[in-house]
């Protein structure tokens, strides 16, 4: 396993989980890296694979993993399952890379990659233990708790797409 990319505690009241007539299941989970027009990166994470943790008034209430079914289908099945209305966050750990050059919008994709998603075990073990400290805070580990080649993804708010978008 090796993580490519992750967002912290990203709020489910954040996503526009309906898009409207017409765009059915075509909602997004766009995260970003930067602000400025030039330097910003914006990606969609809705078919990410990898693991996620659920977060309610208290801290993780439930994990799961994705496999057949991207981070987003699996998010919104939540909406209206047995979890409904038991949380408001997530954190997200990915384990397929984003294409090198953005689509013609500007937003990066993932692709599935042709090799197995373990370098070694020694990478398998720091990114695993990394994933744990990051997902329930590093109150007292503050070492080794980065994974050797992950991007950290800010969550773009539903109000403020069409403002990042712009900068692409």
């Amino acid at each position: 396993m090796r993580v490519t990319s992750y967002g912290l505690f990203w709020r489910a009241s954040e996503i526009d989980w309906h898009p409207g007539q017409g765009s059915k299941d075509a909602f997004r989970l766009l995260g970003r890296i930067g602000a400025q027009r030039g330097t910003i990166k914006v990606a969609d994470f809705r078919y990410q694979q990898g693991i996620y943790i659920l977060f309610d008034d208290y801290g993780p209430c439930y994990v799961g993993l994705t496999k057949r079914q991207g981070l987003g289908k699996r998010l919104k099945d939540h909406l209206s399952d047995h979890l409904q209305n038991k949380w408001d966050r997530f954190s997200w750990f990915g384990f397929w890379p984003l294409n090198e050059e953005p689509g013609k919008d500007g937003v990066f994709r993932l692709y599935e990659p042709d090799d197995e998603v373990s370098e070694d075990t020694n990478t398998t073990i720091g990114d695993l233990e990394a994933l744990v400290i990051r997902a329930m805070g590093p109150k007292y580990n503050t070492q080794g708790m980065n994974f050797k080649n992950a991007a950290l993804w800010t969550q773009v708010d539903w109000d403020d797409t069409e403002k990042y978008l712009a900068r692409l």
